[in-house]
């Protein structure tokens, strides 16, 4: 079996496993989907030495709070590398966390980011999984733009890197569609309900809303209880997220992701299955975030079975054409960046009602 185990007390372990640093919140504003991104990557670890472990050697996983501020993050995860505590990084959280960890590992060990990310930032032994702006949002946008004929859009996020890159990214392509940004803002952690306000004041047919964790979840439920009646797409909107707003019946709210616990697909149902069987009825309901930890822990093996080492310069010469098989379906890394679908979904109460993919 894998399982989380404690910084300090990794350093202490006397077995030759291969350490991989799992980043993920459990503490902050996202520290709603630590549970489940720690269960996808310990059964991706599990699985991989019920099948010999990686390099020959069994995996362990070594937890860091990714909810802190980023670079007490950073500090922690160049320390565990320092010290050689972890041999390999993988995880799930916000991108101001994840370019300081990439600053602070600095091509040291390698680096799979499991979440859609702004693009760009790309460095020695970064691998990423997740989609960027243009290929998470841009087909829900366009789609707004014309089944409901979203002409007017406000733009609210969260004050970082993230946001800041979509909303750039969205204003040409809203400009291009015909419709008009009447409103944005980007706002600190916990003030997200405050513009609620504005957000009506503008009048919008759509908003997209790069906010995260407990801000969209809040922001979410405020303005449904309004009962303001523009669509709302959100970047990461994901079933914990909508439970935690207590569902949603208003028919304009939608998320688009590359995975849905809900996909029909061989694949999908295969993977909630062995969840499911290894962890119980009750536990934290699957999503795109915790899924993407496995897929990250997954990635991890594919390259360095590739490369026949965890090197940074021989797993980079040949991440190219690295390949798993994920609850998404086949995932192959090219430009050290995964191309995939995704599914915009609609809240349908507590699930999501799958509209369509978008390839």
């Amino acid at each position: 079996m894998a399982a989380t185990v404690d910084p300090l007390e990794a350093r202490l372990l006397p077995s030759g496993a291969i350490r991989i640093g799992l980043v993920v919140p459990v503490s902050g504003v996202l520290g709603l989907m630590g549970p489940c991104a720690i269960n996808c990557a310990v059964l991706a670890a599990e699985e991989l030495n019920a099948g010999g472990g990686l390099l020959g050697r069994p995996v362990e996983l070594v937890l860091v709070d990714g909810g802190r501020p980023a670079r007490q993050v950073a500090a922690e995860v160049s320390e565990l590398v320092g010290t050689r505590t972890v041999q390999a990084v993988a995880g799930a959280h916000a991108s101001d966390v994840r370019v300081e960890v990439v600053a602070a590992i600095a091509g040291r060990v390698p680096f799979v980011y499991g979440p859609p990310y702004e693009g760009g930032g790309h460095a020695p032994g970064v691998y990423f999984l997740g989609e960027t702006p243009g290929r998470q949002l841009a087909p829900g946008i366009k789609w707004l733009a014309g089944t409901r004929r979203a002409r007017r859009w406000f733009l609210l996020g969260n004050d970082y890197i993230w946001p800041r890159l979509v909303h750039a990214n969205a204003r040409p392509l809203l400009r291009a569609l015909g419709a008009t940004v009447v409103g944005e803002s980007l706002v600190p952690y916990g003030d997200a309900v405050c513009r609620l306000g504005q957000v009506a004041d503008a009048r919008p047919d759509a908003v997209l809303l790069t906010l995260i964790g407990s801000d969209l979840m809040d922001f979410n439920r405020a303005y449904a209880a309004a009962g303001l009646g523009a669509a709302r797409l959100c970047g990461a909107l994901e079933e914990h997220g909508l439970l935690g707003i207590g569902g949603d019946v208003t028919g304009g709210l939608y998320a688009s992701m590359g995975y849905f616990r809900d996909l029909p697909t061989e694949a999908g149902l295969a993977f909630a299955q062995r969840y499911s069987a290894r962890f119980g009825p009750d536990a934290p309901m699957l999503n795109a975030h915790g899924h993407g930890c496995y897929e990250a822990v997954a990635m991890l093996a594919a390259l360095c079975a590739r490369a026949g080492s965890l090197a940074v310069p021989a797993l980079d010469a040949v991440a190219d054409g690295a390949t798993i098989t994920s609850a998404r379906g086949t995932l192959t890394l090219l430009g050290r960046q995964v191309h995939h679908p995704v599914h915009l979904g609609r809240a349908d109460g507590l699930s999501f009602f799958l509209e369509k993919p978008f390839h």
